[in-house]
């Protein structure tokens, strides 16, 4: 009994060691780890911000009637050129019949007026001719009698407009009649003939007949998150893609930060705008969507590498690298790094062009194999 356990003792002890022998041969038949090298390169590193939102006119003036009442007849359309002063549309004009009726007795009540002062005045001259009056008291009653022949004018004149909108003797300045105020281009025409209007006033903003803008001046309005506004500052540089022209980018100016953001979806917005720079090729339309890259900083053709090679020491938090000096060798070198775009970061002294960088943290195949 004794005797068959010794020997399963000795058997396990045997084969443990036969495995561990095992074990320590395959791990010494394993190829070494063969480091791959990337050496520096010339690189344009841009340092961007991004923003979204929309071309918009610099100016954009709405047309609005001073007179309410019916459109009788629109003379331009979207797109069409316009000058300060050009005819846009012609209103009908539905009369308030209250304010028609109080006109009417407005005239009726200075031509009792004026019918009076009529007589008066052939009173006072037949007293002037016999001598009885002073050419003063003649005056006075010749001065009431043409003060009440123009009140009876303006009350006329009054009922024609309510009436009508216009009057005699007034022309072009008819406030049926609806003019550019600005010159421009029309971006849109909002109402059609036949469209009641309701008159601008202290009370109502009105209805807008027509918008017209300078297209040449146009600006990018968008917003930026709150993790980027820090970083801007006005009279940076702007790149403006506009989703609906391809292969095209419009250079800008950022103008305007809003210095109180908005909650919008949980996060902080806050607006920004820029001014496009004039395009003489390019039309561009009123509210396209846009994207905006705020330009940073940027570097023209300086010396870079990948940001995947740079490392951290644990301790100082300083940048190094792994420079290769012999098959397989490597020496750390500590390296001063300038701006990155995410994927090339500028080396502004540590390294040269010669130097081959260690990838020290590409994954090797059978890693990538053993995680899937």
């Amino acid at each position: 009994m004794k005797k068959s356990v010794t020997l399963t003792i000795l058997l396990l002890i045997a084969v443990t060691f036969g495995s561990a022998m095992y074990y320590l041969y395959q791990k010494n038949a394993e190829n070494p780890v063969q480091y791959e090298t990337e050496t520096p390169t010339k690189e344009t590193i841009v340092k961007k911000a991004m923003a979204t939102g929309s071309i918009l006119p610099l100016e954009e003036v709405l047309i609005k009637p001073n007179i309410s009442g019916v459109i009788e007849e629109i003379f331009v359309e979207g797109g069409d050129f316009v000058s300060s002063g050009d005819l846009l549309a012609r209103i009908k004009v539905v009369p308030n019949l209250s304010a028609l009726n109080d006109a009417r007795n407005a005239i009726e009540d200075v031509k009792i007026t004026l019918a009076d002062q009529r007589r008066n005045l052939a009173r006072q001259t037949a007293l002037f001719d016999k001598g009885v009056i002073s050419q003063v008291d003649l005056e006075r009653a010749q001065v009431a009698h043409d003060q009440a022949k123009q009140a009876h004018a303006a009350a006329n004149k009054r009922f024609d407009i309510i009436k009508t909108g216009t009057t005699q003797g007034y022309g072009n300045a008819a406030n049926t009649q609806i003019r550019a105020t600005v010159s421009g281009m029309v971006l849109e025409v909002p109402v059609e003939v036949g469209n009641q209007v309701i008159e601008a006033n202290n009370f109502n903003e009105g209805t807008t007949l027509a918008a017209i803008a300078d297209v040449e001046k146009m600006i990018f309005e968008g917003k930026v998150d709150e993790s980027e506004v820090g970083k801007i500052k006005e009279g940076l540089p702007l790149e403006i893609t506009v989703g609906a022209i391809e292969n095209a980018v419009f250079d800008a100016t950022l103008d305007y930060i809003a210095p109180k953001g908005k909650e919008e979806n949980g996060a902080i917005q806050f607006e920004i705008k820029g001014t496009l720079a004039q395009q003489d090729s390019i039309f561009i339309r009123a509210g396209l969507s846009a994207n905006a890259s705020i330009i940073l900083a940027r570097a023209e053709e300086v010396l870079a590498i990948k940001e995947a090679l740079v490392q951290f020491d644990e301790d100082t938090k300083k940048p190094f690298v792994e420079v290769r000096t012999g098959d397989q060798e490597f020496e750390r070198r500590e390296v001063v790094l300038g701006i990155s775009d995410g994927i090339h970061v500028q080396i502004k002294d540590g390294l040269s062009e010669n130097d081959a960088v260690k990838v020290w943290n590409r994954v090797r195949p059978n890693e990538l194999a053993g995680n899937n």
